[in-house]
């Protein structure tokens, strides 16, 4: 059986009609900047987030980038990440001259550790930015009491996140300063091609927001301020206006195949709980788990990926990439061990939790149209793996 870690093909299937009519309605207009449609979807987005202003941009890293610049870092000030993310979390800190401080994960959520972030901060700490990491929020609670106390901006990075809703109902990236999404194709909610968006609800940070997407200029051609073209396009647009109300049914669903998982990994004898951290006789899968179930709160988690741990992690994927199983490792070199942060003289062991997710983890296929079948395969291979205990 050939199960891929994504196809977006199968949910293409879904709603083919209604896409290419609204590709094609782009076509003829000729309408492929700004305008109607991404008007219509900044609209949507801010109903469907709860939140004052939805800015479409033209990737969820400009989303990050576009965010920093709106808060005014600077050269030489500090910005607080977690150094277990994809790339861009780090990245967009460096391109704005500023200096990203890592700081290590909860090892249960794989989101940034709040006490970490405490010890983490100087006098030259502007910024938080926690990552709501394979769509679960991070503890916002905390992250914006520590905020506050030191009055530090936050930006979420919710590029995985869209449509996750905290513990007491709120949208991430609605509760910091600036919340930053991706539509990025692999995502929950994808483009055909690259997509972002920023939110907020301060007025002043959104008319900022709004003009430095158009190069800083307003009116067109007068510049007060130094932005960049980081506009989202009028068909990745209205792509997302045909998903956007697909996309609580499909969270719903990778919940669903993410549930039938650690009933399978339980069923099968390689895991008792979700959330467990240590390997022995009993298991030799550790699950991940959803930690924001507060009662009312219907989409705590939406498995933008299903990350669990394995013994011999990289033996196993090259075993299931024998038997047609696709994987993905989210994500093998953490911040402070990039080549390119060495200047930052970061001190390995004083990052335990996101090493040991670097070293041990894996991702395997969850996207909406799998089958129970091709769920019980993956299992299956993997109860198999011979070295696997």
């Amino acid at each position: 059986m050939n199960v891929p870690l994504l196809d977006l093909k199968a949910q293409y299937a879904t709603i083919k009609p209604e896409v290419d009519k609204a590709v094609m309605s782009v076509m003829e207009s000729q309408y492929f900047i700004l305008g109607p449609e991404v008007e219509k979807l900044e609209k949507s987005l801010a109903g469907y987030l709860g939140v004052k202003h939805a800015i479409g941009v033209s990737s969820g890293t400009d989303a990050l980038l576009i965010a920093l610049m709106a808060l005014d870092i600077k050269p030489g000030d500090e910005v607080i990440v977690p150094t277990f993310s994809f790339f861009a979390t780090a990245g967009v800190v460096s391109r704005v001259n500023a200096v990203p401080v890592f700081v290590d994960i909860d090892p249960v959520t794989f989101n940034i550790d709040p006490a970490d972030i405490e010890a983490k901060i100087t006098p030259k700490t502007k910024a938080i930015v926690p990552v709501h990491l394979y769509g679960q929020s991070a503890a916002m609670d905390e992250i914006m009491a520590i905020a506050k106390k030191h009055n530090l901006a936050v930006v979420e990075d919710g590029a995985q996140a869209i449509g996750v809703q905290y513990k007491d109902g709120r949208a991430v990236g609605t509760i910091g300063d600036i919340g930053c999404y991706s539509f990025f194709p692999s995502k929950n909610l994808g483009c055909f091609g690259d997509g972002g968006l920023v939110v907020t609800n301060d007025d002043a940070l959104a008319e900022r927001l709004h003009i430095m997407r158009v190069h800083g200029g307003k009116p067109k051609y007068y510049h007060k301020i130094i932005g960049g073209n980081f506009r989202i396009d009028a068909m990745q647009a209205a792509v997302l206006n045909v998903k956007l109300p697909h996309l609580d049914g499909w969270s719903a669903k990778r919940r669903e195949n993410a549930a039938l998982y650690t009933k399978l990994f339980c069923e099968k004898g390689l895991a008792e709980e979700t959330g467990r951290q240590v390997f022995d006789a009993k298991n030799s899968v550790l699950l991940p788990k959803a930690v924001y179930q507060a009662s009312g709160v219907k989409n705590f988690h939406i498995f933008n990926q299903y990350v669990i741990r394995v013994r011999q992690r990289d033996a196993m994927r090259a075993y299931l990439g024998e038997k047609g199983v696709g994987t993905e490792i989210y994500y093998p070199v953490p911040f402070h061990r990039q080549e390119c942060f060495a200047y930052l003289n970061a001190v390995d062991a004083q990052f335990p939790h996101s090493n040991a997710a670097a070293e041990g983890t894996i991702a395997v296929p969850i996207y909406p149209e799998l089958s129970s079948e091709q769920i019980g395969y993956v299992v299956e291979m993997i109860a198999q793996f011979p070295n696997g205990k």
